[in-house]
């Protein structure tokens, strides 16, 4: 594991970064070079999810294209939420900055808060019970295999 750790960073550091640290000390590098994996998050904690899923299930191509809108529909959920929480974020930071707290505010904010997060659920909720629809029970049993050892987050 450790050979494999360190022939990692050396190839990621040199190839990827332009900064070849031949030191020797891979744990600094590795561990602290991130911005790859925070990239590009897919819908379940992977960057390419449709891809790995793919590979991982052995989903057939009507499998595949299915999964495709599940997927895209969790994605524009995700996406509106992300946009919800910063305008949430706003108006605290606006309910907080006036002379006196503006608690009418703070309150919608919270409400869009709480609004956003049922609606992700909801949508959460109906892709995975589609996602089941769809598998077969071998797959099925890989997939939750990936989710409880933490290879994929939902």
């Amino acid at each position: 594991m450790r050979h494999f750790l360190r022939r990692h960073a050396r190839l990621h550091s040199s190839h990827c970064c332009g900064d070849s640290d031949q030191s020797g000390d891979w744990r600094g590098h590795f561990m602290g070079h991130r911005h790859h994996q925070e990239e590009d998050e897919g819908v379940f904690g992977v960057r390419r999810p449709l891809r790995f899923l793919a590979y991982k299930l052995e989903l057939n191509q009507e499998q595949i294209s299915r999964l495709v809108r599940i997927l895209d529909e969790l994605k524009t959920e995700r996406a509106q939420s992300a946009v919800d929480d910063r305008r949430t974020l706003a108006d605290f930071a606006d309910a907080i900055s006036g002379e006196a707290f503006d608690a009418a505010r703070a309150q919608g904010a919270g409400e869009r808060r709480i609004n956003s997060a049922v609606k992700l659920r909801e949508t959460l909720l109906r892709s995975l019970q589609q996602i089941h629809e769809l598998l077969t029970p071998e797959q099925r049993q890989r997939l939750a295999y990936l989710i409880r050892a933490g290879i994929l987050t939902v």
